[in-house]
């Protein structure tokens, strides 16, 4: 019986965090929200890295179907696990943080699928150079967070850049593939 009403609460919370979410201005929780990128290395494994630093603003608005979204993302913090290899990605060779240190995401198109954000169509500039890039959507939900009381909304988001359409070239010749793969997890509190 116990689990039955456990079981009955927990959807509930669901459905009422699923239909909760109308119109809102949201900040970014860093603590929930990670920018990681993949990229193939020599045909034979994935190497990866996140930024730990990341900062944001989000605007939505689920009854109108809209969306904005702001994302600055400090490029210093870059994190592979390995010190040397974090050194050469912050180099003039990869993301020249010493010359740009933020990256930045501006969108303000959200494609919804029913009620669910399916797509966040913007713009990354990266290296000093603007392009657009289109966030697909594998995960969205808004809840009320119990800790905090306030409505949270937020998913898994992903999309390949050619990362030579920002000028980030070193390493083809090697064979380092100009695909990158981009995920975005992201949550932000209502304000």
């Amino acid at each position: 019986m116990r689990q039955t009403l456990l079981a009955l609460a927990a959807i509930a919370t669901m459905a009422v965090g699923t239909a909760h979410a109308q119109s809102g201005s949201y900040v970014i929780d860093p603590s929930h929200t990670f920018v990681t990128f993949e990229i193939g290395h020599m045909g034979t494994s994935t190497n990866r890295g996140r930024f730990d630093k990341k900062e944001g603003t989000v605007q939505l608005d689920t009854a109108a179907k809209t969306g904005k979204v702001d994302l600055t993302i400090d490029a210093t913090s870059l994190s592979t696990g390995t010190a040397a290899f974090n050194k050469h990605l912050q180099s003039a060779d990869f993301f020249n943080v010493e010359q740009f240190p933020t990256i930045k995401f501006s969108a303000d198109k959200f494609v919804f699928t029913g009620d669910k954000v399916s797509e966040v169509v913007g713009s990354l500039t990266l290296l000093g150079k603007t392009n657009p890039v289109t966030l697909k959507a594998s995960n969205f939900n808004c809840y009320q967070n119990q800790m905090i009381k306030r409505e949270v909304c937020g998913g898994d988001f992903d999309t390949t850049i050619q990362r030579s359409q920002w000028g980030m070239t070193w390493g083809a010749n090697y064979g380092f593939p100009d695909a990158v793969h981009l995920i975005v997890q992201v949550e932000a509190v209502k304000q």
